[in-house]
């Protein structure tokens, strides 16, 4: 099976090259890596094209943003599973993408998904997102699986669509709803840390932004008829507690 590994960048020359070499360390054969840079203006294109032998395709234009840039990504990806990899974030070691492609093919699945380290600027972690495996009802109650995890059948985007952007900074929330709720795709939790992301998020940055991140949370929930949206809003940021908690165990 091969993996189509989407990487968006806009002026990111101080974590890409990080970014790069966990991919190209992965243990697994079958990678299409492709970089869709949305116009960056520093160091970011010399990186690139230091790497340029190891990426499948590249993009370089501007964009309405990340979810613009990972459709574009995905629209040019020829694999069988698609991921996504943030510029400012790692696979966490070199057998991430040989264990995604033995969970899709030794459970059946569509969807694989699994834990990840947030890392601090010195480079240690703050806090640890374990993961669980998801019912249905699980999105109900708050639950939702580490985004920069997540793998799925390239198939789906075709059947269920792409990343909309009237949902904003929860386009992805949005998706994986629409794919694991909505539409009941058989998801499956790989019980490993997948990624080390970079502490940060613009949904996170401010107060403002937070009210209006939740505001596309809810939308989000209205829109995939989440049964009890307004109670799900609350209990969605709560799930991250217990994740500091058990650093600090």
């Amino acid at each position: 099976m091969k993996v189509s590994l989407i990487t968006v960048v806009y002026n990111a020359e101080n974590t890409l090259a990080r970014c790069i070499d966990s991919v190209i360390s992965q243990n697994y054969p079958e990678i299409e890596y492709i970089i869709v840079d949305g116009g960056s203006t520093d160091g970011t294109l010399r990186i690139i094209d230091k790497y340029r032998d190891f990426i499948s395709v590249v993009i370089s234009e501007p964009d309405q943003g990340i979810y613009d840039a990972m459709n574009k990504g995905i629209r040019r990806a020829t694999g069988n599973i698609v991921g996504t990899l943030n510029a400012d974030d790692a696979l966490a070691d070199n057998d991430v993408l040989a264990a995604v492609v033995r969970s899709f093919e030794q459970q059946n699945a569509d969807v694989v998904y699994g834990n990840l380290n947030v890392i601090g600027m010195q480079g240690h972690i703050i806090r640890r997102w374990v993961s669980k495996q998801c019912l249905r009802n699980s999105f109900s109650w708050g639950f939702m699986p580490p985004h920069p995890t997540f793998y799925c059948k390239r198939e789906l985007f075709g059947k269920y669509g792409f990343y909309s952007l009237e949902f904003g900074s929860a386009a992805d929330y949005e998706l994986m709803l629409r794919f694991m709720y909505k539409h009941r795709v058989n998801g499956c939790f790989l019980n490993k840390v997948l990624v080390n992301m970079l502490a940060g998020g613009v949904s996170n940055s401010s107060f403002s932004n937070r009210i209006k991140a939740w505001k596309f949370d809810l939308k989000a929930m209205h829109h995939n008829r989440i049964k009890i949206p307004v109670l799900t809003v609350v209990l969605k940021p709560l799930r991250k507690l217990h994740q500091f908690l058990k650093l600090k165990a």
